[in-house]
């Protein structure tokens, strides 16, 4: 049965002090690992730049059309792997990797402050904790205002929501590549699941 998934997935290329980003060699380990037959993959590196994010989302929607994008980013503060609710528009001020920072500090002129995506990251978080791998998940509401937050921002309103983002800690720190991969895809499974079912739920009440 093909459903249809093809969730692109986004990790991030190397910035400031993260020389090696663990997020693009996570989404590294996932390939490897793979998701269901039914899903078709697809990976991007992207790079530390607002511009180039805002550019990169819109076509990668407007290329694969995917039923879900799950980007996945390095944070130095993070010690689980952790969900994030929503992206926020105002408040970008520190420079990308080209040294650039929007005039505007904000993702998109206009846009809601903050959108929330159309996933419920509590039933993803606790039915990946109930999985018994040897990786904490947490939940966050605040992405960081840096480029993983502005990159969430623009492709929840790219997409109405039909996004997510995950935030990984640096490697080591606890976790080895290894284990960033498989944690990756079961939240990446689970994500789906929680996806169909309440697309299942809003199709059913179309129809009555």
């Amino acid at each position: 049965v093909t459903l249809g998934f093809f969730p692109s997935l986004a990790g991030f290329g190397p910035f400031g002090e993260h020389a090696v980003n663990a997020s693009w060699i996570a989404v590294q380990e996932l390939e490897k690992l793979g998701l269901r037959d039914d899903v078709d993959l697809h990976v991007y590196e992207v790079p530390v730049e607002y511009q180039t994010v805002q550019r990169l989302i819109p076509a990668l929607w407007k290329k694969h059309s995917p039923q879900l994008v799950v980007h996945v980013g390095v944070s130095g503060m993070a010690t689980t792997v952790t969900l994030e609710k929503c992206g926020h528009n105002v408040g970008y001020k520190g420079l990308d990797n080209c040294r650039f920072c929007p005039g505007s500090q904000c993702c998109v002129e206009g846009g809601p402050e903050c959108i929330d995506s159309v996933i419920d990251m509590d039933t993803v978080c606790k039915r990946v904790s109930a999985l018994g791998l040897d990786v904490t998940v947490t939940i966050s509401k605040d992405a960081g205002r840096y480029l993983c937050d502005f990159t969430y921002y623009t492709s929840l309103y790219q997409s109405r929501g039909r996004s997510a983002f995950v935030h990984v800690p640096p490697l080591g720190k606890p976790y080895t590549a290894e284990q960033l991969g498989r944690a990756l895809q079961a939240i990446i499974e689970e994500m789906l699941d929680v996806l169909e079912h309440s697309e299942d739920k809003i199709n059913c009440q179309h129809e009555h």
